[in-house]
Order: structure tokens, then C-alpha cells, then sequence
């Protein structure tokens, strides 16, 4: 007679024989739910819906990745989510409407893009107070901060500009003009360059940190898709800087790119409007959210296929990762 592993046993052992056994939680903000989902990256499931004020956006985590930052921007602030508690446990001030922001290296200060006052705020979280702003182009939206902390880059829908501000003195230092309606601003790892993904134009700008040149334009070509649906958002660039992915929005693919040469690689088909994208930490995963089919794709970077899809909440917009 065969002996029976214990259910536990059982499914570690499948776990580590397909590579699945895993520890990190995905984050996803519902744009349309006003709430958060929180996912074991074990069992792919919701194991958590945490409620938000109105219409979440941009998320990141705390430096010590124990809480979330959440620009609800119908409701003109941060919340602050606490992820064990399940619940939102404090308010940080932000300017009207925000959209997307970024945190210092340090941990200390968050950047906020306000899209309805062309402002960028600077907020204390310690203090919970603004401490500055920055008058940067109309629609502020992407936002994206140097390894070191010493840059900012804000992208501007309408003036369709990449605005790099100096941390230090709050000021802007040059305007790069790039195609219609940039997005998200993402630098390399080793800082030497950001990526402005486009919407409209259909491109991801390449721009060098040191000169302020665009250094490449990347476009798209999505066999059978119409080229108004080819539209970058939401960029992720690997550690060692080998590989990047570019969210193309209602074309409903994420675009594989090597960013050493410029050549997309590949072409995945998700779900439908693929707003942003995330990196699983050992980067073996991409988790892919879909605004309009209301699911997180996620991608196998080592099978290069789509694995999962995984229903979540209304119209999800941010994604991020944690061990």
C-alpha cells in the first residue's frame, strides 16, 4: 500500500517541484472598487480586499514594506495602509488629485504628482506635513526617483514634457520633450537613464540622465492590433538592467524589451487594458494588471507564458511586489 503525505506535505512537494512554493504578496489598488487586494504569491489567490478612499491609484510600499502608500485622488490624499491590520490607519496630505507618486531612498518623503493643480508635492511623512511644491507642466502624472535620491522626474500629460527636478533644492534643471501624454518615468538601475513610456505617442522615450538627451525612441508594432492601441504605460527594468517590459495598454500585451539594444524581444498577451506591471522579487514573475477585464495576469520569465489570471477588483490599476 502507498502511504498518503499529509495535505501540507503534499502541496509543498508540488509547490517545489513546479517552482511555485513562494512567499511574496502582490498588491493591487481597484480604481473602481475604492479598495486594495492583496494576494499570496503561494496559491495565487485573494487572501485580503482592504478598503481605501475613492479611487485609488498609485501605490508603493513603506521603506520597511510593512504598510502601503495610496493616492485615493477623489478624496485629494495619501492613505496609509497597514497590510497585517488589513486596514487603513492614517491620512497623509497630498495636493488635488493625486495620481502617482514616488518615495525617497531614505524612506522619509514622498513625491506626489497632483494632476488636477500642475503642482508636485513634497510630503513629510514623519511630520505628515507638505513641505514643498513644485510647479512642474499640466496633467502631472508619472513619477520617477534616482537610485541615489538626487533626481526627480516628473512627466506631464498635456505639455508632454519629462521635468527633472533636483531633490535638494526643489527645483527643475531641464524640460525634455517627448511624445504625447507621457506616463510613468522609471530609471535604470544603475541610473544612467529613464524611460518615459508615451500613451498616446505609442513610444517609450530613452532619455540619458547626465545630458537630458533622448537617447532612443522605442515603438511598437503588435501584429493585428491597430496602432492607436498600442499604448506604453507602465515600465519594470530588471536589476541587472538586462530586461525591460512596457505595458501597451489596450493592445492587451506587455512588450519584452532588451534594453541594451532597443529590439522588443516579445509580445505577451494578457488581460485586457494593461495599465502597469511588477516584478516578483527573485524577478522570475511579471504580475500584469488589467483595467478592463478586472484580472492580474501573471507571466513566467522563465517559461515566457502567461501562467495565471487572477480575478481581482474593479478597473485594477497599480501592482507591486514584496518578498
Amino acid at each position: 500500500m502507498k502511504r498518503l503525505l499529509p495535505a501540507a506535505a503534499l502541496l509543498a512537494a508540488l509547490g517545489a517541484g513546479a517552482g511555485t512554493a513562494r512567499a511574496e504578496t502582490i498588491v493591487v489598488s481597484n480604481e473602481k472598487d475604492n479598495s486594495l487586494s492583496v494576494i499570496d504569491g503561494a496559491t495565487l489567490t485573494v487572501v485580503k480586499t482592504i478598503e481605501t478612499g475613492r479611487r485609488p491609484r498609485g501605490i508603493i510600499f513603506s521603506k520597511d514594506m510593512t504598510k502601503v502608500y495610496v493616492c485615493v485622488g477623489d478624496d485629494n490624499r495619501i492613505d496609509v495602509v497597514d497590510l497585517e491590520a488589513g486596514k487603513v490607519v492614517d491620512r497623509l496630505p497630498s495636493g488635488p488629485d493625486p495620481e502617482l507618486f514616488d518615495l525617497h531612498p531614505d524612506g522619509k518623503t514622498l513625491y506626489v504628482a497632483n494632476e488636477d493643480d500642475n503642482m508636485v508635492s513634497v510630503v513629510d511623512i514623519e511630520s505628515k506635513r507638505v513641505t514643498g511644491e513644485i510647479l512642474v507642466g499640466v496633467e502631472p502624472e508619472g513619477m520617477g526617483i534616482s537610485p541615489d535620491g538626487s533626481v526627480l522626474v516628473n512627466t506631464s500629460e498635456t505639455t508632454n514634457m519629462a521635468h527633472f527636478i533636483d531633490t535638494n533644492s526643489k527645483e527643475i534643471t531641464a524640460n525634455v520633450l517627448v511624445d504625447a501624454r507621457p506616463r510613468v518615468a522609471r530609471f535604470t538601475p544603475d541610473g544612467k537613464q529613464v524611460w518615459v513610456s508615451s500613451e498616446i505617442g505609442g513610444t517609450v522615450s530613452v532619455i540619458d540622465t547626465a545630458s537630458k538627451d533622448i537617447v532612443k525612441k522605442i515603438g511598437f508594432e503588435v501584429p493585428g492590433v491597430r496602432r492607436e492601441a498600442i499604448q506604453p504605460v507602465g515600465v519594470q527594468i530588471t536589476k541587472d538592467g538586462k530586461r525591460a517590459f512596457v505595458a501597451l495598454g489596450p493592445s492587451n500585451r506587455v512588450a519584452e524589451v532588451d534594453p541594451v539594444t532597443y529590439e522588443v524581444k516579445k509580445y505577451h498577451l494578457v488581460g485586457q487594458r494593461v495599465w502597469n506591471v511588477a516584478l516578483s522579487p527573485d524577478e522570475k514573475r511579471l504580475y500584469t494588471t488589467n483595467g478592463v477585464s478586472n484580472d492580474v495576469s501573471v507571466i513566467d520569465l522563465e517559461r515566457n507564458r502567461v501562467v495565471k489570471s487572477l480575478p481581482v477588483g474593479g478597473a485594477p490599476w497599480g501592482v507591486i511586489v514584496k518578498p
